[in-house]
Parts: structure tokens; C-alpha cells; sequence
């Protein structure tokens, strides 16, 4: 045990500690290396550099996207996983070749095997686990590994095709059809593993195009063979317990998967096109709906105001914003907050995103008359405290939501305008009465997501005059109250992508919120009874403290969070 000798002589472990490791070794059977690991001793890094020493094998910190796929096949799979050793380089009839334990004698007498029998000459270098892992991911790439199942298919798949277009006992077929399973489990891992939020599986004239919305960007990640569409289409469709025989109108469902020792919910849409169906598959990843406030990028006044309201005992806090801007994760935040044995949650919602322990969700269903409206007064029935309201669509539900917030109910709930501000008077178009709002109406949630900028690769520079100018006006234009605590840095720099191995080269890494808050107040009240324009409510907010989401956008510039073009491409949409 030659590391842990090594790292007790250097004073890093004690006598009785290293003892306490080596009989830890000889009790699990586990390697030095991953028992220095697991304690926390010291970091990989430093371990694998000291291994080097010893063993005098140089250390090597290969990049993946460096190491070509037919190099990586020189080892076999099952052989480079069981000795943990991998091919990464080849010069003439010379193979590079990376080991996490060198010294293994059952490793090294496989290598000899491999080497005799490819006929090639061989160097060895020394390679930590993680840099290992890494490079057996680059083996796993979607196209590599589509590609196997596509071979698989051969000759068979066109029988297959014609059997399910003819007998009824297509279901058993396909779902008994081992490489399109795979290949449906290898789309589904990439966009888990690349953290995209949507993929989407579209037909066109010639191909069957595969994308990943990843940060909020789709891109296309895979191109096939129009051929294998109805096989994946009706995988898909066992999956989520859709009728397979139906293809001209959309259908939705959902399922759930292991993936990655994760389970990951799919939110399934089906959608009839011109050249046969697209599929939309939403990720649903639990973790995702558990997010902290500080996670979500709420912080500063935004954060204390609704803190505030959610300690009230009744009121309506409403959320607004596009698809896809992240209402329904902040929601979920709330909720989890408000998530208490002594009250009574219970959710009307389309779909359900989230499973949440301990709240009473239920999913609308208009195809037999249970919509938002006729599920809401049921809810009232059900003796609850707080209530969640998908959405406000109607009149009548716009109506029933007030109500449940006038008579002692938390109710939260989404509206389609383009800020915080125009709430009011799109629930006076809805019908609502002027003076049941100031009353009812605790705070107005307004968000988008922007992508957040890798902290691995960002670069620091400094802003051209017509970018300090922009900078400089929105800081100007902050209310006084946000202006005071702010502290201008001198000289100014903000942040610019470049792109990296850890954030694929995009510059970017995850999403965060943008906010815009507006609180319910005296002169806001009274603003609502006489004059309720926009314009008039938004000044009023601003001498309150609310911060546009564009001025929130400016400060996280500063910060170095994200970038100014980020901020543009999500509030010039507003």
C-alpha cells in the first residue's frame, strides 16, 4: 500500500488513521486509490500526481473530443471498462495507451493479449477515473451509438415496417424490437446527459431530424433514416400509453425512466405534419422542481417581496411570462415553502409537471367537461388553504379565482401579458371587478429565463463605449432605494463567452430567472380604482422599488452572470 506509506511519510495521514484505511482495504477489497478517494483524503489530482511519482509512469490529462471514435474501438469496450484502460493516440504502429492502475498485473497481462493479437507496439501513461470516465462517455456518442442500432435493424427492419402497417398485433412487434428500443433509450440518455429541456423527433421529406433544446436554444443533434420513424413513434407511444394506431390527431401522455440511476419524467405530445408525426417529449427532471429561490436567481428586493407575500394568510399571487420562462419551477418553489402538515394544498393543473409528496395535484381533463373553471369549484369543496390554479384562461375562472383569494385562500395562478404591470387591466378585460383587485392581488410575478455564462471559460473584458453607456442608464434608472445599496465597480468590466470542454463549447451553462416583481400597494390600490393604465402602474411600482427585468438583467451583467446580449435576445421580446 504503497500511497498510503507515501502519504503518511509526508504527514497528510497519521499513524492510526492510515491503519484504520488499510484495514478498510482489506475488509471491502476495494482499490488504495478509491478508499483515499471516498475519505476525502486528498484530491484526485494531487493522488494521481503522486501515483505518477511512484509508479514513474507519466500522468496524462486527455480531452475527449480529441480522441478519434476509431482509436477508442483499439481497446473493446468490455475489455477497456474491466481493466479500466483505453487507446487515445496512434502513431505509425504505436498506440498510446491511458491506465487508471498501471500496475494491475491482470491489466497489464490483458493488454499484451490485445497488443499480440492487433499487432501493434504500446506506451503506457497513467490516467485518473474521472479523465477515464470522460473518455468512455466520447465512446457512447448519439451518432456512434445510433448508428450500431441502425446496423442492427439490416435487412429485418423493412419486414417489421410492413408486418406493423398490416397486422393488429403491431404493439407486441415493436416494443419486442430490441435496436429500436435501444435507439429510443440512447436519444432519451444524450438529452438527459447534455441537460436539454425538450426534445423534439420531426419528419421532413427525406429524413428523420432529432433536436435538443439545450439552455433554451434547440439544436439539431441527429439526422436518420425516415424509415425507422414509425418504429421510434410507436416505441414512444407504448411508452407513454397512447393509442398507436392513431395518427391523425395529436395525443399527449407521459412516462417515466430510469436513466442514468435517475428517474426522469416525459411529458409526451404528438403532433400530425405533412410528412408523418412529430413527437415533443418535455424533461421532466425532479430535481428541476425542487430548486431553491437562490437557485432560481432570485435575490435582492425581489426576493424579500415575495417572502412577504407568501407569509400572508390569504391573497392572490399571480405569474406571468411566455412558454417555457419558468413560471411553473417558481410555482413549485413556493409551494414547497408553503408545504406544511398543518395546511391543505391542492393543484389544478395542465399538465402535471411535478410530483410533489404531501400536495393534492390533479390534472384538468376539457375532452369531459373538467376544465379550470368547473375543477375550481370542486376544489373549494375540498376544504383547502392554499390553491394552485394553472391557469387563468376565461371570465369565468378569472371570477372563481378571486373569489377563492377574497374568502381566506392563497391562490397561484398564471395570466398571459407581457409584464407585471399589464395584470391589471387584463383582469379588467376578463371581467373582474376594479375594486375586488387591490384587495385580492398580493404580487405580480414576471419572469424569462436567460442562459447563465460558464464559470470555467467566461472572459473578462471591457465594455466599448456604446455598451458602458446602455450599462450606465439602466443603473441611473434604478429606484432609489435599489440605487443606494448598488456599488458601481471602478474600472467597469463585464463578461464574454468562449466555450469549453464542461459547457460543450457554447459558452453557457444552465438557465436563471430574470424578475420583475410588483407588489400590491396604497398608491398602486388607488392607481387601480381611478386610472389603471400600464403606464401610470408601472411609475407608481418603480417609486415603490421595482426593478424592470431588464435593469435586474444589467446588474447580473456586472456581476459577470451573463451576458448583454443574453439580456437583450429575453427583454426585447417583451
Amino acid at each position: 500500500m504503497k500511497l498510503l506509506q507515501e502519504l503518511f511519510a509526508n504527514g497528510i495521514l497519521s499513524e492510526s488513521r492510515r491503519d484504520e484505511l488499510k484495514k478498510e482495504i482489506e475488509k471491502t477489497g476495494k482499490k488504495e486509490e478509491e478508499v483515499i478517494l471516498e475519505n476525502k483524503i486528498i484530491s484526485e489530482n494531487a493522488l494521481f500526481e503522486l501515483k505518477s511519482k511512484i509508479l514513474r509512469i507519466p500522468l496524462k490529462i486527455i480531452k475527449p473530443a480529441d480522441v478519434p471514435s476509431d482509436i477508442l474501438d483499439l481497446i473493446p469496450e468490455e475489455a477497456s471498462i474491466n481493466y479500466k484502460m483505453t487507446a487515445f493516440s496512434k502513431t505509425d504502429n504505436s498506440v498510446q495507451i491511458a491506465m487508471v492502475y498501471p500496475e494491475d498485473a491482470s491489466a497489464q497481462n490483458a493488454l499484451r493479449f490485445l497488443a499480440n493479437q492487433e499487432k501493434f507496439n504500446y506506451q503506457v501513461y497513467l490516467i485518473s477515473p474521472s479523465n477515464f470516465v470522460k473518455l468512455q462517455s466520447q465512446r457512447r456518442t448519439l451518432k456512434s451509438e445510433t448508428k450500431k442500432a441502425l446496423e442492427e435493424l439490416g435487412e429485418e427492419k423493412d419486414s417489421i415496417l410492413n408486418v406493423f402497417n398490416k397486422e393488429a398485433n403491431a404493439k407486441q412487434i415493436i416494443a419486442e424490437d430490441a435496436p429500436v428500443i435501444r435507439m429510443v433509450l440512447v436519444i432519451l440518455r444524450h438529452a438527459i446527459e447534455a441537460n436539454a429541456s425538450d426534445i423534439h423527433i420531426e419528419p421532413s421529406r427525406d429524413k428523420l431530424n432529432v433536436r435538443f433544446r439545450l439552455n433554451g436554444v434547440l439544436k439539431s443533434s441527429l439526422l436518420l433514416p425516415l424509415k425507422v420513424h414509425p418504429s421510434i413513434v410507436a416505441r414512444i407511444k407504448i411508452l407513454a400509453g397512447l393509442k398507436i394506431d392513431e395518427n391523425r390527431v395529436p395525443q399527449d401522455g407521459r412516462f417515466s425512466a430510469k436513466i442514468n440511476d435517475k428517474d426522469i419524467d416525459f411529458r409526451v405530445a404528438t403532433f400530425p405534419i405533412l410528412y408523418g408525426e412529430k413527437i415533443e417529449l418535455r424533461v421532466l427532471d425532479p430535481s428541476t422542481g425542487s430548486r431553491s429561490f437562490d437557485e432560481l436567481g432570485l435575490s435582492g428586493r425581489n426576493l424579500e417581496v415575495i417572502k412577504e407575500a407568501i407569509k400572508k394568510p390569504y391573497g392572490l399571487i399571480l405569474f406571468t411570462g411566455p412558454t417555457g420562462s419558468g413560471k411553473t419551477t417558481t410555482q413549485y418553489a413556493i409551494l414547497r415553502i408553503l408545504n406544511q402538515e398543518t395546511v391543505n394544498i391542492v393543484t389544478l393543473e395542465d399538465p402535471i409537471e411535478y410530483s410533489i409528496a404531501g400536495i393534492n395535484q390533479s390534472q384538468t381533463k376539457p375532452e369531459i367537461g373538467y376544465t379550470f373553471a368547473s375543477g375550481l369549484r370542486q376544489i373549494l369543496r375540498q376544504d383547502p388553504n392554499i390553491i394552485m390554479v394553472g391557469e387563468i384562461r376565461d371570465e369565468e375562472t378569472a371570477s372563481l379565482v378571486m373569489n377563492a383569494a377574497l374568502t381566506g385562500h392563497v391562490v397561484l395562478s398564471t395570466l398571459h401579458t407581457n409584464s407585471s404591470v399589464g395584470v391589471v387591466a387584463r383582469l379588467v378585460d376578463m371581467g373582474v371587478k376594479p375594486f375586488l383587485i387591490p384587495s385580492t392581488l398580493r404580487i405580480v410575478i414576471s419572469q424569462r429565463l436567460i442562459r447563465v455564462l460558464c464559470p470555467a471559460c467566461k472572459v473578462k473584458v471591457k465594455p466599448n463605449e456604446k455598451v458602458r453607456d446602455y450599462i450606465l442608464d439602466k443603473i441611473k434608472s434604478l429606484p432609489a432605494s435599489s440605487k443606494e445599496k448598488f456599488k458601481m465597480p471602478d474600472p467597469l468590466f463585464i463578461y464574454e463567452t468562449k466555450g469549453c470542454e464542461k459547457c460543450n463549447n457554447t459558452g453557457y451553462s444552465g438557465r436563471a430567472g430574470l424578475y420583475e416583481v410588483l407588489s400590491m400597494n396604497d398608491e398602486i390600490a388607488e392607481l387601480v380604482l381611478k386610472n389603471p393604465t400600464e403606464h401610470a402602474i408601472f411609475e407608481a411600482a418603480q417609486r415603490q422599488g421595482m426593478i424592470t427585468m431588464e435593469q435586474e438583467g444589467v446588474l447580473k451583467i456586472i456581476a459577470g452572470e451573463t451576458t448583454i446580449e443574453e439580456v437583450a435576445r429575453v427583454t426585447t421580446e417583451r
